[in-house]
């Protein structure tokens, strides 16, 4: 197997955190402030930021997606969520900065409970959002204090090395890979506009500026994003203000007869001259930074401040977009089915690492010749990291796969037809009676979600509970959601669609999700089985009420050795042997002959063979 082309195995945390505190402590001083808020963000509240808006990183350490610290003179906190409760204690210099719990404490709370009275709390406007700002000004104002924002950031004033922005090419994403002209998508935009009684319409997500345009980038690592803003007015040109130069020579003529393009340093004066005369402009309230407000403020518009409408019009998919996604799916089960075939003769040799996984992964879904990128980099834990959801292989960190363990591999990829994720936890050897009943009951929960119907407006939050019931019965339970959303050829995690406790968006016909519950038990093993599903209309007999339900997308087996067959019932079995048919029949004619039989094995039904 070759090495890995789009992943490193670089530990990028470090221990260093004391004396860039220290830096930062000493840059706050002389520019009047007592605290100052770092989030895990850039100007466009991504979660994957480009390397030099990694500051929560290069102060502290810790390398997670999400996560705030916030730096007073003479102590420190890092709030992050349940998917770095191990992971964060780990990486930091707890004798400097102390790891909290947002389950516990969240970031306003820890502000007024530690700020002192009369203290200047400061932040960079361009990294919170208006409502943002406002909790934490709540926060400051309860501990009798106030917040501040700064002009230059003074992370960036002590980071020395900082990397420059980032300028990668900017090309055009096929129209048969799209499904809709940009034309057409304004329309739909400006229609959005003209029900909400705004004139114009500033786009903030890169997201959302990759799907309206018809555009990719290569700003982001393993997401094919292009930075920059947009603005389009109910009436009138669109008008695209990119961070890079490196444009592919036809998206000019693409956009041509709907869109200008401009550099990023022009966007500012363009937003000031479109809100003259007072001009109502909607901001997106979830990623539109306070710093735009500001522009608007001070120019005499009028902000508007709600949910972009590109958005919920990204996350249904088309025709296009899901004939593209069930074709990298085929692809890439293809690729897993022949790693999981691979790895079942190389785990027992006692030889295997988490890294060589990776790159052997990698590897397969290379051979397909389409692959342009993974889409996050492969989780691959075996044994106790594998308890870690988030964990990322180091050389640091890497250790052989041990007889008697599971090993938890999740991994995607992009295509330019469409973004996989799939995780699967296999047992090396004997599984234990607890492993195989926490398995199965993680796949218990799993086929619920995918078994599920429920009625048109239903939300991602009335679901959730479906894959939980099983552990629940158990008294366990996991600190992550059961699904995120997923782009098509774009972000691996994709808004405002999820299936958690706080997915309040409603599910749509051609949404496209995970389905991905798990156990952990730390220092031990991890579980997680996820496959792509995408929401679809189904009809029932005798029905009074439109109903949805999902199809699911990923074709791989799940590991027969570990399922305990007593725990599921009859429609579990039923469910699970239709699933690993369909996926012996769509995989097995283009398999060579060894894997072919191996895939055999693996979907054979419960009730033979030796799970």
């Amino acid at each position: 197997m070759t090495r890995a082309r789009f992943q490193t195995f670089e530990d990028p945390s470090h221990r260093e955190g004391a004396a860039r505190i220290a830096a930062l402590r000493q840059a706050m001083k002389e520019t009047g402030l007592d605290g100052f808020v770092v989030p895990r963000a850039d100007e466009h509240q991504s979660e994957y930021v480009p390397p030099n808006a990694e500051r929560l990183a290069w102060l502290t350490g810790f390398t997670g997606s999400a996560g705030t610290a916030v730096i007073l003179a003479d102590h420190a906190a890092l709030v992050v969520d349940g998917r770095y409760t191990l992971q964060a204690p780990e990486q930091v210099e707890t004798s400097v900065i102390t790891p909290v719990q947002l389950a516990k404490t969240n970031v306003e709370a820890w502000i007024g409970e530690n700020l002192r009275q009369g203290a200047v709390l400061g932040y960079d406007p361009w990294l919170h959002t208006a409502e943002g700002v406002a909790k934490l000004e709540k926060a400051a104002r309860k501990a009798g204090a106030r917040i501040a924002p700064v002009s230059d950031n003074p992370v960036d004033a002590v980071w020395a090395g900082r990397p420059s922005s980032p300028a990668g090419a900017v090309v055009v994403h096929p129209l048969d890979l799209a499904g809709v002209t940009v034309e057409a998508k304004l329309r739909r935009i400006r229609e959005a506009l003209g029900r909400g009684g705004c004139d114009a319409l500033v786009i903030s997500d890169p997201h959302n500026l990759a799907w309206a345009f018809n555009l990719r980038g290569s700003d982001i690592a393993h997401t094919p994003l292009a930075l920059g803003y947009a603005i389009v007015p109910r009436t009138g040109r669109a008008a695209l203000y990119l961070t890079s130069t490196a444009l592919e020579p036809t998206l000019r003529d693409a956009l041509s007869s709907s869109t200008d393009i401009a550099g990023r340093t022009g966007f500012a004066e363009a937003l000031s001259a479109v809100c003259a005369g007072g001009a109502r402009i909607r901001l997106d309230s979830a990623t539109g930074a306070m710093a735009l407000k500001n522009l608007v403020d001070e120019a005499g518009g009028t902000v508007d401040l709600g949910p972009d409408p590109i958005t919920l019009m990204k996350a249904v998919k088309n025709e296009a977009e899901i004939a593209g996604s069930r074709a990298a799916h085929h692809r890439d089960g293809l690729a897993v089915v022949r790693f999981l075939a691979w790895l079942s003769r190389q785990a027992p040799t006692g030889t295997l690492t988490e890294i060589a996984a990776v790159e052997a992964l990698e590897a397969f879904r290379a051979e397909g010749g389409l692959l342009r990128d993974v889409s996050f980099p492969t989780i691959s834990g075996s044994g106790p990291n594998g308890a870690i959801v988030h964990y990322r292989v180091t050389r640091e960190t890497d250790r052989r796969v041990g007889q008697g363990e599971l090993f938890l591999v999740d991994s995607g990829a992009q295509y330019a037809d469409g973004t996989t994720d799939i995780t699967r936890t296999v047992a090396v050897g004997t599984p234990t009676a607890e492993m195989r009943d926490r398995f199965t009951r993680v796949l218990k929960g799993h086929v619920a979600i995918a078994r599920s119907v429920f009625p048109e407006g239903t939300t991602g939050a009335q679901i959730d509970s479906f894959a939980r019931a099983p552990l629940w019965q158990a008294g366990l339970d996991f600190d992550h959601g059961t699904g995120h959303g997923v782009g098509a050829f774009l972000s691996v995690h994709e808004g405002p669609q999820r299936i958690a406790k706080i997915g309040t968006t409603a599910l749509v016909p051609g949404m496209i999700l995970s389905n991905e519950p798990g156990y952990y038990r730390p220092g031990a093993y991890g579980i997680r089985i996820e496959n792509l599903v995408l929401v679809e209309e189904r009809a029932i007999p005798g029905g009074e009420r439109p109903m949805l339900g999902f199809e699911t997308l990923t074709l791989a087996p799940y590991d027969r050795g570990l399922i305990d067959v007593s725990l599921l019932d009859e429609a579990e079995i039923a469910w699970i042997d239709g699933y690993h048919a369909w996926v012996r029949d769509a995989l097995g004619p283009a398999l060579d002959h060894e894997t072919r039989g191996w895939l055999e094995r693996a979907t054979s039904p419960l009730r033979t063979g030796d799970s």
